[in-house]
């Protein structure tokens, strides 16, 4: 039995014979150039949180669903696997921190693996506390972080130690004083399977709340 797990090229590819597009069709339907999606559906290229954002939208649908394969029946053992390359990580890139979604072409994952680069020094530079449905667990790789969350004091944690936690607790990650940039694994998991799509909106409200942040700042600077 085959244990091969289709990845964002092909996914993508498969979108598009389904809709009946050529190449050059999709590109001018999704703003996205020719050269650039023909590398995606090659797996030579992924895709960027901005631009996975641009062509669901442009196509008129969730950006889970790039992620999924259209619905079927999944029996008790699958026997599936996927093999997390960080090359091919789905990439959401922010100013206080760098997300690498690992293994996004599997469906129905009650695990979302990711590795996350942390440089927001402090809760008002994060924004709001996130929150989302499930439990989450993150390992420091490197630096160290502070994490904030909404009922209890905030902790510090150093390489090599971790934590684990309710998820639809406010919390946040933060870099501790004397570390620039902190990078970390983390697995979230849920019996939601709208959880992907429940993280990717979360960093589009991290990237609006670091805009108006941002927006001020510029503001404040004119008036002095």
């Amino acid at each position: 039995m085959s244990t091969s797990t289709p990845t964002l090229g092909t996914l993508l590819r498969r979108l598009r014979d389904r809709e009946g597009l050529t190449l050059k069709q999709m590109s001018a339907k999704s703003g996205i150039p020719v050269s650039t999606l023909s590398k995606v559906e090659h797996d030579r290229l992924t895709l960027t949180y901005d631009k996975l954002y641009q062509l669901s939208q442009r196509l008129g649908m969730r950006m889970s669903d790039l992620f999924a394969e259209p619905s079927e029946t999944v029996p008790k053992v699958t026997a599936r696997r996927s093999l997390g390359d960080i090359d091919q990580a789905v990439r959401v890139e922010t100013p206080n921190y760098d997300y690498y979604y690992l293994c996004t072409e599997l469906r129905r994952k009650r695990m979302v693996p990711v590795i996350t680069k942390i440089r927001a020094k402090s809760v008002e530079q994060f924004g709001e506390l996130a929150h989302h449905a499930g439990e989450e667990y993150v390992y420091v790789l490197k630096g160290k972080i502070i994490v904030a969350t909404e009922f209890y004091d905030p902790v510090t944690l150093s390489e090599g130690q971790s934590i684990y936690i309710d998820s639809n607790m406010g919390h946040a990650y933060l870099t501790a004083d004397g570390c620039d940039e902190a990078e970390v694994l983390g697995v979230m998991s849920s019996a939601d399977e709208e959880l992907m799509q429940s993280l990717l909106n979360l960093h589009k409200d991290q990237q609006q709340t670091s805009e108006r942040g941002r927006a001020t700042k510029a503001i404040s600077a004119a008036a002095a």
